[in-house]
């Protein structure tokens, strides 16, 4: 089986997915941007299962993602994970967004999640360009997907991106054309 790949300009609160990626802090704070919209949506029993992996792991490192509940939400789950503040380029932002992604797909993987929804991850407050995170992302899930289908591994049958303004939406649309394909895809050989 593929993996169908889309991109949807709209609210990731929308979503009808197994999991929802939110972009957060180190310290999972729930404080900004969509971390803070997905919190006050999700409740305090998400609130208390962020408090319990910072007291237990210190929080959740740049590139890294952790999984949680998704409390109040219509999903399962809430998949958290801290983009790279974006300082020019020269830090190895790119490397630790593609982490980001790898890290939410490989979360998925082990919980049996079939369908995630992404953000534009580290595109608000970290300051991250759109037209150089849309290739970096897309790019890093392609890849993460073709891996685990040549090695006969599982993988989410629906990934989608959910681009909230018009423009995230536009950069993220023509870094999958640039990749070769349209609007929604299939990624990975058939079996």
């Amino acid at each position: 089986m593929q993996t169908r790949l889309e991109l949807i300009h709209g609210d990731i609160m929308e979503a009808e997915v197994d999991a929802v990626v939110n972009p957060t802090d180190l310290v999972l704070s729930g404080g900004g941007g969509l971390d803070r919209v997905i919190r006050q949506a999700a409740g305090s029993e998400v609130d208390r299962a962020c408090e319990e992996i910072r007291d237990f792991y210190g929080g959740c490192q740049t590139g890294d993602a952790v999984i949680t509940t998704a409390g109040s939400l219509s999903v399962k789950h809430i998949i958290h994970t801290v983009g790279p503040i974006w300082v020019g380029g020269g830090i190895g932002e790119r490397k630790l967004l593609e982490s980001c992604h790898r890290e939410c797909l490989q979360l998925a993987v082990e919980n049996g999640i079939q369908s995630i929804a992404f953000p534009a991850i580290s595109t608000g407050t970290f300051r991250y360009p759109l037209d150089k995170a849309a290739p970096v992302a897309l790019t890093a899930v392609k890849e993460f997907v073709e891996y685990a289908r040549r090695n006969g591994d599982q993988v989410p049958e629906l990934i989608q991106f959910f681009l909230f303004q018009e423009e995230a939406y536009l950069f993220f649309l023509k870094a999958l054309s640039d990749l070769g394909f349209r609007l929604f895809c299939f990624l990975g050989e058939e079996k």
